[in-house]
């Protein structure tokens, strides 16, 4: 059984369908179970969900919004771009110094998708990082270039929806 890669393994949860984040998260649990050290690296979002009550208590992982409120609905503004360039050298100081055995990115597909950080860039920060590094990378609208480079792909499709019934989002279950 092979244990060390050469490269870090990637993994790209994206898709329009609920449970991304929910996925990351799943595997952030196992590795700190595991003796683990993991950061989690927010992007786009910069409110507090509920999951954020509990991730801060567990041991070995570490949190951080880059994020201000959720643009989706209009235009990212340029404090949204200065926070995720913010959050991409913060992540990239994290890797360099050795800090972490999992990176999780949570909507790291959002924020290259309206160009908050260059797509070229970050692949280029994907094929540097060590492989004793598990990447984690979510979000709707994947670049292809996280498809070439990813070694495990899950997209997750909306089927059904309660939305679609006019049920708005419920803490805990959506935030």
């Amino acid at each position: 059984m092979i244990t060390q890669t050469i490269h870090p393994m990637i993994h790209l949860y994206t898709g329009n369908g609920k449970g991304k984040t929910t996925a990351a998260l799943g595997l952030a649990l196992r590795a700190a179970g595991a003796g683990k050290r993991v950061f989690i690296a927010i992007f786009v979002k910069g409110k507090p969900y509920s999951e954020h009550e509990l991730l801060h208590k567990i041991p070995g992982i570490t949190y951080k919004l880059y994020g201000r409120d959720c643009f989706i609905m209009h235009q990212p503004e340029p404090a949204d771009v200065k926070a995720a360039q913010h959050g991409f050298r913060e992540v990239k100081k994290i890797v360099s110094e050795q800090d972490t055995d999992m990176l999780i990115l949570d909507e790291i597909c959002i924020a290259l998708h309206y160009q908050l950080i260059n797509t070229e860039e970050f692949v280029r920060f994907l094929q540097q990082i060590p492989g004793s590094v598990e990447v984690v990378m979510t979000g709707r609208y994947a670049p292809e270039a996280l498809y070439e480079i990813s070694d495990l792909i899950t997209e997750m499709q909306e089927v059904k929806h309660y939305y679609q019934q006019g049920i708005e989002a419920r803490k805990g279950i959506e935030y």
